[in-house]
């Protein structure tokens, strides 16, 4: 199948192509036709479950249509489905003044936190402190834009005195994860869940013994097949917004209530390392 004009309607090529499909691509292209405005918040995961089909199926479905594979599929089915300033942001109108946008924006940020806060499972987030106390190292996965949120895991939890570290690398991941033991934790950033290199690297973490923890906003994705402990985050973001603030917002946000956790656990630790660590960059600052 010739490759997919980047300016070419994914859509229009579907319907064009329909009737040379197997009968399990038919499957994916129905749901496709039908609920496309749905399966762009879809991982590929969900979508497998929603069209009866396996994964592979859709990976070549993608491929029969002339596309690389999944995420770029829902990027160019989202710019199908989208008008101009919802690229940007779905909730946005061209018509919209200054001060409408910066209401918009804040009751979105405020809507994350909160849509977030009802998903989030007590249990898991009470796994996942007790394993982040315990554990000897703990290494930290994200690429792209999830790679700054696992910066900042690291600065939190380094400044509670503990052994934390991340890679912007993939290879320098995947060569810290197959030396972790049942002694460490390896924590995975993705919001798709569905990041090839995240998802790596928490799979040789887990064959190397570790404790597996996972950020995502998808229950069904890659990522949580190898995670012992998943926190969810609830953000409806397309693929056109990928690495938006929204999906940030949330996943600093479940950071900062495991980094909070943790500290009023080992209380006189923290307090300590807290100000060791403010101690030292005293002479920084003005």
């Amino acid at each position: 199948m010739d490759k997919t004009d980047k300016t070419e309607s994914i859509i229009l090529k579907i319907r064009s192509i329909y009737d040379s499909l197997t009968k399990a691509e038919k499957k994916v292209a129905d749901v496709v036709l039908d609920k496309a405005d749905e399966i762009i918040y879809d991982s590929i995961t969900e979508l497998a479950e929603k069209c009866s089909v396996g994964e592979t199926t859709i990976i070549r479905f993608c491929r029969k249509i002339g596309l690389s594979g999944y995420q770029e599929f829902k990027l160019l089915l989202a710019r199908d489905l989208v008008v101009p300033e919802e690229n940007l942001h779905e909730n946005i109108s061209a018509n919209d003044d200054l001060e409408t946008l910066v209401q918009k924006i804040a009751a979105d940020n405020i809507q994350v936190i909160n849509n977030t806060t009802k998903i989030l499972s007590i249990t898991q987030l009470e796994n996942a402190v007790n394993a982040i106390i315990n554990a000897q190292r703990i290494e930290i996965y994200g690429v792209g834009a999830s790679s700054y949120t696992a910066f900042d895991a690291m600065y939190k939890f380094k400044r509670l005195g503990l052994f934390a570290n991340t890679y912007p690398d993939a290879h320098m991941q995947a060569m810290s994860a197959t030396t972790l033991s049942e002694k460490d934790v390896a924590i995975g950033i993705s919001f798709s869940g569905s990041t090839r290199d995240t998802v790596h690297s928490l799979e040789i973490a887990k064959k190397a013994g570790a404790k597996v923890i996972c950020i995502t906003n998808h229950a069904r994705s890659p990522i949580t097949k190898y995670a012992d402990i998943v926190l969810l985050t609830s953000i409806k973001e397309t693929p056109l917004r990928s690495g938006a603030l929204t999906s940030k917002i949330a996943q600093l946000y479940i950071l900062d209530i495991l980094y909070t956790a943790v500290a009023m656990r080992i209380k006189e630790k923290a307090l300590e390392n807290i100000n060791k660590t403010a101690e030292a960059v005293l002479d920084k600052l003005y």
